[in-house]
């Protein structure tokens, strides 16, 4: 069967969802909404689509079944939270939401609802990014020793002025972390294992009328002895692409954006010359390092492959809600480290029944 996406929130990254369910096998574009009704009618002209501007009405199109959530961060919940009382699977834009009980009400609410639950993080489904892990499977780096994120990017005054909610604790969650560098704390944890404590400081250095931070800098140590750093500002001209590093005692590499520029390891494989010819033609543009709209959207159309591919299947998508409330936490935990001036432990909260509460395999509804 095709299935039929609807987007909810029709701003910039709305269009990038649009594209990129454009390119899913048997998936088409077939609603969306927004409060604003030029916003939806816009994105719907451009589109092809069906605009809405009655959530209820949007949810009850019978040609819908998989809903994108694209609004401001910390109005993620109750969008999401509707869409899966109304038996739509839900892909949610990064971050899951702002703060854990919000992350826990939209994963609660999709598997009381056994709908699949995803979480935007495109980067994990680059080229580079699936090579780095599976070298890391492959215990290549032998016992990881360092594990490091930069993201020092640039936006301007006017990036924060253009919408009330940029630079608010109540909408946008935080600055340079919680919107533009949890990519790269998704990576990270990914990559390297979870994060068992914190110190940080952050600050406000170059923007005006904004309650979040532009720089911040945190030292993490992982569950398995590793150490890293994380730096994340949208205060350093003109921006660079961001950057991941990860090293061992057998071997280390540095991706950055798309492009790996370092490989080095103890012990050579056969594929490590093709990977190092590749490594000749750099494919990575500017990313997001200067302008928010200048990323591509391939990235989202690998994963939003992977949601169709559970929900025929039944099963969970590769980035899950439990996944995409990962990186909340550990930013979380940076901001508390910083504010407290302390060494802080993750998990921030202990839910027993956190992983007790996931519909086992098989028990997710399937296309129909």
């Amino acid at each position: 069967m095709t299935l039929g996406f609807g987007i909810i929130g029709c701003g910039l990254i709305s269009k990038f969802h649009a594209r990129a369910i454009g390119e899913v096998p048997d998936a088409r574009l077939v609603a969306c909404y927004d409060v604003v009704k030029e916003s939806a009618e816009r994105l719907a002209s451009e589109f092809g689509c069906k605009a809405y501007h009655d959530l209820d009405a949007f949810l009850s199109d019978p040609d819908l079944h998989v809903v994108t959530v694209a609004t401001p961060s910390g109005a993620h919940m109750e969008p999401a939270v509707a869409a899966a009382r109304a038996g739509k699977h839900v892909i949610v834009e990064k971050p899951l939401e702002i703060t854990l009980e919000r992350c826990d009400a939209i994963i609660r609410a999709c598997e009381e609802a056994k709908v699949v639950l995803s979480t935007i993080f495109p980067s994990r489904f680059h080229d580079s990014s699936q090579t780095l892990k599976r070298a890391i499977d492959q215990q290549r780096f032998g016992r990881l020793t360092l594990g490091d994120a930069y993201v020092k990017w640039w936006r301007t005054q006017q990036y924060y002025d253009s919408g009330a909610w940029r630079g608010t604790w109540q909408l946008d969650g935080g600055g340079a972390l919680m919107n533009q560098a949890i990519h790269s704390v998704d990576l990270l944890a990914w990559l390297m294992g979870p994060v068992s404590e914190i110190q940080a400081a952050t600050a406000l250095l170059a923007h005006e009328r904004i309650e979040v931070e532009d720089v911040a800098v945190a030292v993490l140590r992982f569950q398995n002895g590793a150490l890293g750093v994380l730096e994340a500002t949208t205060a350093a001209y003109p921006g660079y692409l961001k950057r991941i590093e990860i090293h061992g005692n057998r071997g280390s590499a540095v991706m950055e954006e798309e492009d790996i520029v370092k490989w080095d390891f103890a012990e050579e494989h056969p594929d490590d010359q093709i990977i190092k010819e590749k490594m000749k033609a750099r494919v990575s543009g500017g990313g997001g390092a200067s302008d928010p709209a200048a990323i591509g959207h391939h990235g989202h159309a690998r994963q939003f492959t992977d949601v169709a591919k559970a929900i025929r299947e039944g099963t969970r998508p590769l980035i899950d809600g439990y996944e995409g409330r990962r990186s909340v936490e550990i930013i979380l935990a940076v901001y508390k480290a910083a504010e407290e001036g302390r060494v802080v432990k993750l998990p921030l909260e202990k839910d027993p029944d956190l992983q007790a509460r996931k519909v086992g395999v098989g028990n997710l509804r399937r296309a129909s």
